[in-house]
């Protein structure tokens, strides 16, 4: 986070979602309560990580029992923040700006992108799964008035702090960055920079672990 900015519980938010498609899938089952253990043993985790995670949204499960599956669904939709509508615009619809756009999952989860903006001429006036593509160059001015509240940057690093300008003139106060790049933003702006490098290297040394041990036991 920037702006001094902490979240408390950061490893346990990143978890939360999980969880919710585990307990949803009990739900759509039938299943009325959904305890710890069989939460954990699906995501391979400890049982006592799992209630220490569900404990930040609120709800206490019961003894022998869980945790009620309607109350922990609408428990972690409501701490996370998804249980209302979040307005959001693409800033650079190339490859992985369209595959944003199109991911159903972000609709499920409250997240509506209403618009993208790039400065290709060829892509400005087309749509990208149903959402409309403006220029660049109009974000200042279209932006204002729409609600918008997460701006999601996708555009090449190099022009990632000059447009980032940009989408703050525009009045956003929530940046999703994809790009490699720092953003340096002003009070009252945050900003969550998607490492999707990370992602990579955690499975690639997971990957080379894996190989080391089974050459090992060959």
């Amino acid at each position: 986070m920037t702006n001094k900015t902490k979240v408390s519980f950061g490893p346990s938010i990143r978890r939360l979602p999980s969880y919710l498609h585990i307990i949803r899938n009990a739900q759509s089952g039938g299943e009325t309560f959904i305890s710890g253990t069989v939460i954990a043993t699906e995501l391979t985790l400890e049982p006592i990580q799992v209630r220490k995670d569900l404990a930040i949204t609120g709800i206490i499960g019961k003894p022998k029992k869980g945790y009620p599956v309607d109350e922990l669904v609408v428990a972690i939709e409501r701490y996370l923040g998804w249980n209302r509508e979040h307005k959001a615009i693409v800033v650079g619809a190339g490859n992985l700006g369209s595959a944003l756009s199109g991911y159903q999952e972000f609709k499920n989860h409250g997240l509506n992108i209403i618009a993208a903006f790039d400065t290709d001429p060829s892509k400005v006036g087309q749509t990208i799964h149903g959402v409309p593509i403006y220029s660049l160059e109009t974000l200042e001015t279209q932006v204002p008035g729409l609600g918008v509240e997460i701006a999601i940057l996708t555009v090449p690093s190099p022009f990632a702090a000059s447009t980032c300008e940009s989408i703050v003139k525009a009045g956003v106060k929530s940046i999703w960055n994809f790009t490699n790049i720092k953003l340096k933003v002003p009070e009252g702006i945050t900003v969550w920079r998607e490492d999707l490098s990370s992602g990579y290297a955690m499975l690639s040394v997971m990957m080379k672990i894996k190989h080391k041990s089974e050459l090992e036991t060959n």
